[in-house]
C-alpha cells in the first residue's frame, strides 16, 4: 500500500503542511507496511529551487529532509523542461516523470492521494 502528497497549490499551508506530513506519516508507515511518496506539480513546482521568501526557503528545505530520508520526492518533467530546472531538479535527488503518467501510476497501485 501507498500514501502519496501531492503538493499542487503554493499558499504558505499547502506547501508546508504537505512537505511535513509525509515525514511524519514516514515515521509510523514501515510497522504498517505503507510506502510513502511525494509528487510536487503545478504552482507548487514552481517553488521548488526558489528562495525568494522566507516560505521559500522553508518548503525547499523540508523536500531536502524528504529525500535525505529516503523518501521519494517526484516532479513533472515537462514543466521542469519548460522552466529550465530538469538538471537542477534531478541533480538535487527528486524524479523526474511525465505527471500524467505519475497519476496512473497511483491509481494501478491503489495509492491513497492527499492533495495540498
Amino acid at each position: 500500500m501507498k500514501t502519496v502528497a501531492h503538493i499542487f497549490h503554493d499558499d504558505e499551508d499547502s506547501l508546508l503542511i504537505g512537505s511535513r506530513l509525509p515525514r511524519r506519516i514516514a515515521e509510523v508507515s514501515a510497522e504498517q507496511n505503507i510506502e510513502v511518496e511525494v509528487f510536487v506539480f503545478g504552482a507548487a513546482q514552481r517553488r521548488l529551487g526558489t528562495a525568494a521568501t522566507e516560505l521559500d526557503r522553508r518548503f525547499n528545505a523540508q523536500i531536502d529532509e524528504l529525500i535525505a530520508a529516503g523518501i521519494p520526492v517526484g516532479a513533472c518533467v515537462n514543466t521542469a523542461r519548460g522552466d529550465g530546472t530538469e538538471s537542477a531538479l534531478t541533480a538535487r535527488g527528486l524524479t523526474l516523470a511525465v505527471a500524467r503518467d505519475v497519476f496512473l501510476r497511483y491509481t494501478m497501485e491503489r495509492a491513497t492521494v492527499i492533495g495540498f
